[in-house]
């Protein structure tokens, strides 16, 4: 049969390829952003922990007295701030908060410096950054549904947090090597699955203020998935001082 309304369909379809094509423009910004602020985030964290490692008058009194207790769980006061309070927080507020974390993250870090020797730190830092690019990569191309490993994924989380922390009173080797491996494994995951869903949480009518927050905590995400497979890799194939 022909078209009754040749131009119209004609127009139909060319808007929708432009919405697509508008779409999806936005969509690589916002990924770009969050991209941006996690890596931001590591460097921020980075120098933080070198000048602190390398500054006795810093690192003395941190790491030798109970002020290493507050360094250690600072972080997580600031996480918990972050994932509860962000709905009611400003797109700047929010930011700031960011920052704030990653220079504690960076304090807290700082003992990774004079525990292990800077090559293997280093060695470590880019062997992480290649395992997360792959999978943050094939998280964003993938066309499976990853949040049917989400639960699963969350569950090894908290077994491990638990584990470790079970750990700082024991001290057992073996308990540490099981937790890194196990370790690797989720945030590995954990990896792919946060960077779909960054991906899917995206849209263009949250506007500018929406979609900045939605970028910080993206970030957030991955720069903890970052941090923690890079630690846990550490315990694996670290050389100690």
């Amino acid at each position: 049969m022909f078209d009754q309304y040749p131009n119209q369909s004609r127009w139909g379809a060319g808007a929708a390829g432009v919405d697509r094509a508008a779409f999806d423009e936005g969509l690589r910004k916002h990924m770009l952003r969050v991209y941006n602020f996690m890596m931001l985030g590591l460097g921020v964290t980075g120098l933080v922990a070198l000048l602190v490692a390398s500054t006795p008058a810093l690192y003395v009194p941190i790491f030798t007295t109970p002020l290493k207790w507050v360094v250690m769980l600072a972080p997580l006061a600031f996480i918990m701030v972050l994932s509860f309070r962000f709905h009611a927080m400003s797109a700047s507020a929010l930011q700031g908060l960011f920052w704030a974390f990653c220079a504690v993250m960076g304090v807290s870090m700082a003992s990774i410096f004079l525990v292990f020797t800077g090559a293997s730190v280093a060695r470590v830092f880019f062997i992480t950054a290649a395992m997360f690019a792959a999978m943050s990569l094939w998280g964003y191309t993938t066309k499976a549904d990853l949040s049917k490993m989400g639960s699963f994924l969350m569950m090894g989380l908290i077994g491990i947090v638990i584990a470790s922390l079970v750990n700082i009173f024991v001290g057992s080797s073996a308990l540490q090597f099981a937790v890194s491996v196990i370790g690797v494994v989720i945030f590995t995951g954990l990896t792919a699955y946060d960077t779909q869903r960054i991906k899917e949480e995206y849209a263009e009518g949250y506007g500018h203020e929406g979609n900045t927050k939605l970028a910080v905590m993206g970030a957030l995400s991955l720069y903890l998935n970052f941090i923690n497979l890079f630690q846990m890799l550490l315990q694996l194939m670290g050389n100690r001082e």
